[in-house]
């Protein structure tokens, strides 16, 4: 199934909200500026940077060419840099965690179509494909896990089966629509359900229930995984993670990696993005690798307004009766 990158992915401890209510109005983020695509930057700056609808646009589209000039440079330099990443297999002593992972729903459900291996990655060496990532968010994950973790420890917090969610708001807009919102960027709806016999014991109705379609709103998988093709890995999901864990010093990390040898393999798990230019990622010289975060020719600090994700979700619901011919 297609997953959405970033399902780390900014949700802060519910000890951060209200209960039930909103987060912070602003949030500190990182972007990659000089990358695909300069549209993208200048309308993130006008409408979610603080103080950003006075902005010289024409400065920013400046600095914009400054930095891609710069990876164009990088291009000669460091070209190749992608596919000389370290990859190490899976530590026996941690055969037991990753028995207890792939046994998970969520793995199931998130893994269930193409080959996979769990590797302890190079973070500094894996391309992205998103182009921001929050800071703030990330600098929490950091302290949570310390400077020397265990294998264990790390194993858990790349791969985490039990996880604080970030707090979702509930509203009823009319009788037959709903809305929900949550401050993750990771808040989405998942596949329908139909549930009938022993999934609807408990369940209060007016009269028996006979079946029941349901739709779970609610938050991705969460772990650590990229996306093998070729000698590259590109980061698929859990951007923040990955962040934390370079922020707090740490070289490899804890990753579930799918292989793919085709275009046809790719649609399956890759990214809207990823999928509109898969050779800016897999083929080029130098692509954008997690290092660039780091690099402050590259990386801008920006302060932004706070955003919600909304799924809203209407019922709509039409009896009638058929006449036997």
């Amino acid at each position: 199934m297609t997953r959405s990158f970033d399902s780390d992915t900014m949700q802060p401890p519910a000890s951060s909200h209200a209960q039930g209510g909103a987060s912070s109005e602003v949030r500190s983020v990182v972007w990659l500026r000089g990358q695909p695509h300069l549209e993208d930057y200048l309308a993130f700056n006008k409408n979610k940077v603080i103080g950003g609808d006075k902005a010289d646009l024409r400065a920013l589209a400046a600095r914009w060419r400054e930095t891609n000039d710069l990876y164009h440079e990088l291009e000669q330099q460091e070209a190749g840099i992608a596919d000389s990443i370290d990859c190490r297999p899976l530590d026996r002593r941690l055969s037991r965690l990753a028995a207890e992972l792939e046994a998970n729903a969520w793995f199931r459900s998130s893994f269930d179509n193409l080959p996979y291996t769990i590797e302890l990655v190079e973070l500094d060496k894996l391309v992205v494909s998103q182009i921001q990532v929050e800071n703030g968010f990330s600098g929490m994950l950091a302290k949570r896990l310390g400077a020397a973790p265990s294998p264990s420890e790390l194993f858990r917090f790349c791969l985490p089966l039990e996880r604080e969610l970030a707090p979702v708001d509930i509203r009823r807009l009319a009788s037959d629509r709903y809305q929900f919102s949550s401050p993750s960027s990771d808040f989405r709806a998942h596949d329908v359900m139909v549930l009938r016999g022993e999934a609807l014991a408990g369940i209060a109705s007016s009269g028996p229930a006979a079946a029941m379609i349901g739709l779970c709103v609610g938050f991705g998988s969460n772990f650590l995984s990229a996306i093998r093709s070729g000698t590259r890995l590109l980061l698929q999901n859990g951007y923040h993670r990955a962040y934390a864990l370079r922020e707090a010093g740490l070289t490899h990390a804890w990753c579930i990696v799918e292989h793919v040898t085709r275009k046809d393999e790719l649609r399956l798990t890759a990214t809207s993005d990823v999928l509109d230019d898969p050779a800016f990622y897999f083929a080029a010289k130098r692509p954008p690798i997690l290092r660039d975060y780091f690099d402050p020719r590259i990386a801008e600090p920006l302060i932004a307004k706070r955003s919600d994700c909304l799924v809203e979700v209407e019922i709509k619901v039409r009896s009638t009766t058929l006449t036997a011919v």
